[in-house]
């Protein structure tokens, strides 16, 4: 593959770059250009610069890719969580959950609280996109009630959710950190906890030092508390560690069983859920549209032209570090799934800290810390797009608040730059 095809196969990325964020950050409003659109434009220009194939090869690669089991299986997770939420908010189990919050946190520790409990429960349960299906909902009706900006509070679940999918023991991104690099989670927590914590730290200030800009609303009433138990479901069962497709499928039960017992008829309750797996279709049609594009680029060498660029010229411990974080971001851009890009470069980024003498557990906090960061900053990253949906907001309208990430990223950069924890940073 030469210089100019690796370019080539990586364009689509740039024409979608082009299209939503940059058109629509000159323009200043996100919501004139689609996503949808600009990923669509993208992935035509993907197939047509697939080099070597028939149009129909080039399409069934284009369609492999957007039906890979995962992406089939995160399509799941969607309609499951359209319908819970729908559901969930009919019967009243939203308004019950809210008010009771209310009635419990004075307006000035909402935004904190809601931090640490994404933090707590991401941590628990090992996966940012269950908690961002148990939480968003809820940070979405609480920003309604108070008079206060739905994006900034969808940013809070975001941040905190992605503390938990960095350093979880049952998190993805962990197993598939430690295993490439030959560590044990427990050893990789010890080193990446003083990356990740800093950061959570710092956002929690950052969070408490805005209070005052939160307004003052009327206490609520609690209401039925009965009410709240589908999202109590839906928390407790996700910490308990249930796959989260069975997680939904509790809370929609126990949402029915609510329901019948106030008197709401089952047709009635099946078109709410039906509402709400239809307001899943724009972001099932994006998931399938990124995701057969970023196929489409693997297959062009794109993915292979990044990794050699890379790893082409590293000189001293810092730059190998420098190297391992940039690598796994660039992938995790190309392919958005912080998961997939740590597979994609984990044995590349093991040769890469042999050759340096990089303590294999700093390596495996480096490619989870920097994965993360890029998968929550990016628009069209799963979680984001789940979280936009489900409070039906722009995805890229949290983007300016996603404070975590960006503390997390130079928490990351500082660690590199002072190699921090020094224990940890080479092998001795």
């Amino acid at each position: 593959m030469t210089t100019n095809n690796g370019l080539l196969a990586l364009s689509p990325m740039l024409v979608f770059l082009l299209l939503y964020v940059a058109v629509s950050a000159i323009i200043g409003d996100f919501y004139k250009i689609p996503i949808s659109v600009a990923l669509l434009a993208a992935s035509m220009w993907a197939i047509i610069i697939y080099r070597g194939k028939s149009l129909k090869e080039r399409i069934e690669t284009f369609s492999s890719a957007a039906a890979d089991k995962d992406i089939i299986y995160m399509i799941w997770i969607f309609v499951l969580a359209g319908a819970f939420a729908s559901l969930a908010k009919e019967i009243g189990a939203v308004d019950a959950t809210v008010n009771f919050t209310l009635s419990i946190f004075p307006p000035q520790y909402i935004v904190p609280t809601l931090f640490l409990a994404a933090c707590i429960i991401s941590f628990s349960i090992g996966t940012s996109v269950g908690t961002v299906v148990a939480l968003t909902p809820l940070a979405a009706e609480l920003a309604s009630a108070e008079g206060g900006n739905v994006a900034f509070f969808v940013g809070i679940v975001l941040g905190g959710a992605f503390f938990g999918d960095n350093l979880s023991f049952i998190s993805d991104t962990t197993i598939a950190a430690t295993r490439s690099q030959g560590c044990q989670m427990q050893d990789k927590f010890k080193v990446n906890l003083w990356i990740a914590l800093p950061a959570a730290i710092v956002t929690l200030l950052c969070y408490i030092l805005i209070v005052p800009d939160v307004p003052i609303i009327e206490t609520h009433q609690s209401g039925d508390p009965w009410l709240m138990l589908p999202y109590l479901m839906v928390i407790v069962t996700a910490v308990v560690g249930l796959n989260v497709t069975v997680v939904l499928t509790l809370g929609i039960g126990c949402a029915v069983i609510l329901g019948a017992i106030k008197g709401i008829g089952l047709l009635d309750m099946a078109g709410f859920v039906g509402s709400g797996i239809e307001g899943m279709g724009g972001l099932i049609i994006i998931t399938l549209l990124a995701s057969g594009m970023l196929g489409v680029i693997k297959a062009c060498g794109g993915i292979s032209y990044i990794l050699n660029v890379l790893t082409r010229r590293i000189s001293g411990l810092r730059g190998a570090q420098a190297t391992l974080a940039v690598l796994v971001g660039i992938v995790n851009l190309c392919t958005a799934n912080n998961t997939v890009a740590i597979i994609t470069v984990g044995s590349l980024a093991k040769d890469i800290s042999d050759k340096f003498g990089i303590d294999p557990r700093k390596s495996a906090s480096i490619l989870d810390s920097a994965s993360c960061v890029v998968q929550c900053l990016i628009p069209y990253g799963a979680q984001t797009l789940l979280a936009t949906s489900l409070a039906g907001i722009s995805p890229a309208a949290p983007f300016p608040y996603l404070y975590y990430p960006w503390a997390l990223g130079l928490s990351l950069m500082l660690s590199i730059v002072f190699l921090f924890p020094r224990r940890y940073s080479h092998i001795r």
